[in-house]
């Protein structure tokens, strides 16, 4: 876990689409963001601006997909916990690279990720987003 604030978390997804793919999750159980209170909203959007600036700093992406899956038709892995994908993309990438067997090939491991993010994040919070201090 990458942040933990009062009503949500930010993680690197076990299962990236590129370098640096990581999630917002409010920690209430929730299928839609029609049932998270207020407070859970702000943070989390709060947190995906955060993520934002601190995938620019650590990987220059070109741009960002953002975006949920609500309801299992709608492709959910876990359709009872609503949750923010934020995945960086680079002009002319192709999101990830398929091969045999339908694996996705990302060259950067989880934990090299972890490390590269972690300080940029810290350094975020205690410069720019003293609202999330909590975290």
């Amino acid at each position: 876990m990458l942040i933990r604030g009062e009503h949500c978390y930010v993680t690197l997804n076990r299962y990236p689409y590129s370098n640096g793919h990581l999630m917002v999750i409010p920690y209430a159980h929730v299928c839609s963001l029609e049932a998270l209170e207020t407070p859970a909203l702000t943070e989390m959007m709060l947190m995906v601006n955060l993520c934002l600036a601190a995938l620019r700093e650590a990987y220059a992406p070109h741009g960002f997909n953002l975006g949920m899956n609500l309801g299992k038709a709608a492709g959910a892995g876990i359709a009872e916990h609503v949750h923010m994908h934020i995945v960086p993309r680079w002009t002319a990438d192709t999101n990830f690279m398929p091969v045999v067997g339908e694996t996705r090939v990302i060259p950067e491991l989880l934990d090299e990720a972890f490390a590269r993010l972690q300080p940029i994040f810290a350094r975020l919070i205690e410069t720019q987003y003293q609202h999330l201090k909590h975290c």
